[in-house]
């Protein structure tokens, strides 16, 4: 009964946040500019939903440098609730992949659009290797088989640090294994299955392309790379510029690296995939950053060193905040996705 209760009061607590989240993004941009203020000259193209959310967030920002794994990940679940919005038109399947050893939960969604056989994306989620579940990501991944019209199954990979590196490359690759093995279970198309993943996800998604060249496996569809970690060494300018007052700060950053990289192991192709000697012959991209991000630049030096491998690549640079993917209770998200949902299309045919 009081595990029943404590539920109630989350549904209620999210409930009255999502309200005020809502309202405040219901605001025409011209009054959350008159309310917020501009930008500073190194975010000035940030759309005025994104920036009003980081000045809320600079407001409440935990100075803390060092946070228990299992309260991040209870207020990662219960921030993600109230910030995404409830998407009707997609059915929702909860799925085992199975390695023959092990299982690991997935989540598949599936748009009534497009309710027989398609596309899918393979997605990893967010949340620095440590936190972040199917169930934070599962509006943002509803919205994005909505909106782009393919199937998307979204993985419960182990976390640290109670699962030390290399579990989460593992665990990729083992479920795009376990896919692969029979996407007609799940209504895909094998010709057409790609990857995506967003910041800590997006890390692993490009792991996993570089894990299938390593093994002489064929590559995915394509790898859609949400504002991807790409390079643990923290030693982009961005990480700096952005480094407090734009949702994810650098100090939160750090804590996660703590938590997932080894000592002396941050270089690692595996967990640092920029530092990889060579990038040719891996899946078409999307490289989507966000402007005001601590991860921004890494991002596109990735992007820039796929192309230069003669790798298909396109790099967005959109104008918002990190974890702008889960937050489509604002317009700006809402037309990220749009773009993306162009973008995955494209390169999904």
């Amino acid at each position: 009964m009081a595990f029943v209760e404590s539920r109630g009061v989350i549904k209620l607590a999210q409930s009255i946040l999502g309200i005020a989240v809502r309202s405040l993004f219901a605001l025409p941009d011209r009054l959350m500019a008159l309310i917020f203020g501009t930008p500073p000259a190194e975010a000035a193209a940030l759309r005025p939903d994104a920036w009003a959310m980081g000045r809320v967030i600079g407001l409440i920002e935990d100075r803390r440098t060092d946070w228990d794994p299992e309260e991040a990940r209870e207020e990662t679940d219960f921030l993600a609730g109230a910030v995404s919005l409830a998407v009707p038109e997609v059915i929702s399947q909860d799925w085992v992949l199975e390695d023959g050893q092990r299982g690991l939960p997935a989540r598949l969604f599936i748009p009534e659009s497009n309710p027989l056989a398609g596309p899918m994306l393979l997605h990893f989620h967010g949340g620095g290797w440590v936190q972040g579940s199917i169930q934070s990501h599962h509006g943002a991944c509803a919205w994005l088989a909505r909106e782009a019209g393919v199937r998307v199954l979204s993985v419960e990979y182990r976390l640290a640090p109670e699962n030390p590196f290399p579990a989460q490359a593992d665990d990729a690759l083992m479920a795009w294994r376990s896919v692969m093995s029979d996407p007609a279970r799940f209504g895909a198309d094998p010709e057409k299955v790609g990857v995506i993943g967003d910041s800590a996800g997006g890390q692993m998604a490009t792991v996993l392309c570089l894990d299938l060249k390593a093994a002489g496996e064929p590559q995915p569809a394509c790898q859609v790379l949400i504002y991807p970690v790409t390079d643990c060494t923290g030693s982009f300018e961005s990480r700096a510029t952005f480094a407090s007052g734009y949702y994810l700060t650098r100090k939160r950053m750090d804590w996660f690296e703590e938590q997932f990289v080894p000592e002396g192991e941050s270089e690692n192709p595996r967990i640092s995939p920029l530092f990889a000697a060579d990038l040719s012959g891996l899946a078409p991209a999307l490289v989507s950053v966000a402007m005001a991000d601590p991860l921004r630049d890494e991002g596109i030096a990735y992007g820039q060193r796929l192309a230069e491998a003669g790798v298909k690549v396109t790099i967005d640079e959109m104008p918002m905040l990190h974890a702008w993917f889960n937050l489509t209770t604002s317009r700006s998200s809402r037309r990220g996705h749009e773009v993306l949902a162009e973008r995955v299309n494209e390169l999904l045919g």
